[in-house]
C-alpha cells in the first residue's frame, strides 16, 4: 500500500518550491510524483500540424521524489508523516502519527 495516492493534498517539504500545496496528479513508479503547480518547467515544444501541436513554450509539471512532500493534515494544518494499520475487520488503512486519525475511510 503507497503512503501518498492520486487526489492526496500534500505539502512540499523540500526544494524550490517548499511550503507550496497541491494535489497529486499521477503517482510514477511508487517514488515519484506529479502534483499540480509544483515543480513547473518551460518547456519548448517544436509545432507538428499532422497532430495538431502548436508550437512555442509550454509550462508542465516535472516529478518530484516521494520524500519531498508530506501528506497535508487539515486538523492540524501542516504535513504529517503517514502510517498503515489494520483494522479489526481487516482492512489496511492510512493515518496521521501525530493524532492517529484515519486519513481514507
Amino acid at each position: 500500500m503507497n503512503k501518498i495516492k492520486k487526489g492526496d493534498e500534500v505539502v512540499v517539504i523540500a526544494g524550490k518550491d517548499k511550503g507550496r500545496r497541491g494535489t497529486v496528479l499521477n503517482v510514477l513508479l511508487y517514488d515519484k510524483l506529479v502534483v499540480e503547480g509544483i515543480n513547473v518547467a518551460r518547456k519548448h515544444v517544436k509545432p507538428n500540424p499532422q497532430q495538431g501541436v502548436q508550437g512555442g513554450i509550454v509550462d508542465k509539471e516535472m516529478p518530484l521524489h516521494r520524500s519531498n512532500v508530506m501528506l497535508w493534515n487539515p486538523v492540524t494544518q501542516k504535513g504529517d508523516r503517514i502510517g498503515i494499520k489494520s483494522l479489526e475487520d481487516g482492512r489496511r488503512v492510512r493515518f496521521f502519527k501525530s493524532n492517529n486519525e484515519v486519513v481514507d475511510v
